[in-house]
C-alpha cells in the first residue's frame, strides 16, 4: 500500500541564515586571532579560511579584500553597542580625560591594537575602504565627540565660536601619532596633559 511522503520536521531543517552567521562570526574571529599572531603583512585569505573552517570562496563572496575582512573584524568587537555616547558629568575636563585615558588603554590592548594597526595600513592605500572607514566608523564616533563638546559650549565651558572639528584634531592627532609611529609611550598622564593644554585654548 503506497505511503504518503512525510514532510521534514521544520525544526530539523538546516537553517542557511544561521549557518551563514556562524561562518561569518568564525571568519571575523579567525581574522582577529591571525592578525595578532602573525601580523598583517603575513595574513592571508587562505589562512583565515583554514582557521575559520570555511572555503576561500565563502570569504570572497562577502568581502572583496583582506583589508575589508580586517575592517569588519574590528567593527565586530563593538557590535551590540547602543551607539557611541561620551560621558557627560558636567565637567568637560574630567570627561575628556576619561575618554582619552580609555583610548590609550585600547591602543595598549592587543585584542584591539593589532586590528586597528592593520586597518590603518590598508586604509592608507585603499580609497574605497577609506570611504567605508569614514562613513561607518570615524564619522559616527566624531559626531558623538562633537556632541559632548557642544554640551560644554552650552554650559559655557568652551568658547561658543570654537571650531569643534579642529578641537578634535588637537585632542586626538598627537595621541594617534605617538601610537602610529611608536615615537613615545602612551600613558594616562600624557592623555591628561593633552586635555589640559587643549582646553586652555578652548575655554572662554
Amino acid at each position: 500500500m503506497p505511503t504518503t511522503p512525510q514532510r521534514p520536521d521544520p525544526r530539523t531543517r538546516p537553517n542557511p541564515g544561521r549557518r551563514s552567521e556562524r561562518s561569518r562570526a568564525a571568519i571575523l574571529r579567525a581574522t582577529r586571532e591571525l592578525v595578532s599572531e602573525v601580523g598583517y603583512p603575513r595574513l592571508s585569505i587562505e589562512a583565515i579560511a583554514a582557521r575559520a573552517g570555511v572555503g576561500k570562496q565563502t570569504i570572497y563572496r562577502w568581502w572583496r579584500s583582506k583589508g575589508a575582512v580586517v575592517f569588519d573584524a574590528f567593527l565586530a568587537l563593538s557590535e551590540g553597542a547602543d551607539g557611541v555616547v561620551l560621558p557627560d558629568t558636567g565637567d568637560i575636563e574630567a570627561d575628556l580625560k576619561e575618554v582619552l585615558r580609555a583610548t590609550v588603554a585600547e591602543f595598549a590592548d592587543p585584542v584591539f591594537e593589532a586590528p586597528i594597526r592593520a586597518l590603518n595600513m590598508e586604509v592608507a592605500g585603499d580609497p574605497e575602504l577609506a570611504a567605508q572607514y569614514r562613513e561607518r566608523l570615524a564619522a559616527p564616533v566624531d559626531e558623538a565627540k562633537k556632541e559632548r563638546l557642544r554640551s560644554a559650549q552650552r554650559a559655557g565651558q568652551i568658547r561658543a565660536d570654537a571650531d569643534l572639528d579642529l578641537a578634535l584634531e588637537l585632542l586626538y592627532a598627537p595621541l594617534y601619532q605617538r601610537w602610529l609611529l611608536r615615537s613615545a609611550p602612551l600613558t594616562p598622564e600624557y592623555a591628561d596633559a593633552l586635555v589640559e593644554h587643549v582646553l586652555r585654548a578652548l575655554r572662554p
